[in-house]
C-alpha cells in the first residue's frame, strides 16, 4: 500500500488550501481514510475521516464547518478542502488510510468512524501547512 499526499504551503488567515492523497494498492471497498494533523510540540492528532465504500464523513469539532473531506474511488484519491484557515492550523498535516469498521444502528451496519491514530496502519510522507496571522 502506497500513500502520497501532495499540497500544503503557506496560506494567509483566511484562505483556503487543498491537500491531496493518492492511494494505491488496496480496495477501497474496505477502508478507512483519515486526515491527521501534527503541531509542533504536540501529538498528531486526528481530524476529519471518511468511509472508503459510502463518503460518510466525520470531522471533529476544531474543524467542522471549515474542512471537507471526500474521496474519489475511481482516482483512487482523497482529498482535505480546507478553508478559513487559522493560524492554529499550523502542522504537518498526514493522510492515513486503515481498515474500516463497521457498527449495528437499529439494524444496520453503518460506518463507526475513528481518528485514533492506532487505528490507521498506511501513512502518507507529511506535507507542511503553514497559516499566518
Amino acid at each position: 500500500v502506497q500513500v502520497v499526499e501532495s499540497g500544503g504551503g503557506l496560506v494567509q488567515a483566511g484562505g483556503s488550501l487543498r491537500l491531496s492523497c493518492a492511494i494505491s494498492g488496496v480496495s477501497f471497498d474496505d477502508v478507512v481514510i483519515g486526515w491527521f494533523r501534527q503541531a509542533p510540540g504536540k501529538e498528531r492528532e486526528g481530524i476529519a475521516c471518511i468511509s472508503g465504500p459510502d463518503g460518510s464523513t466525520y470531522y471533529v469539532d476544531s474543524v467542522k464547518g471549515r474542512f471537507t473531506i471526500s474521496r474519489d474511488n475511481a482516482q483512487k484519491a482523497a482529498y482535505l478542502q480546507m478553508d478559513r484557515l487559522k493560524p492554529e492550523d499550523t502542522a504537518v498535516y498526514y493522510c492515513a488510510v486503515g481498515t474500516l469498521q463497521l457498527t449495528v444502528v437499529r439494524g444496520r451496519q453503518v460506518f463507526l468512524p475513528t481518528t485514533a491514530v492506532r487505528d490507521y496502519r498506511h501513512w502518507s510522507q507529511g506535507t507542511e501547512v503553514t497559516v499566518s496571522s
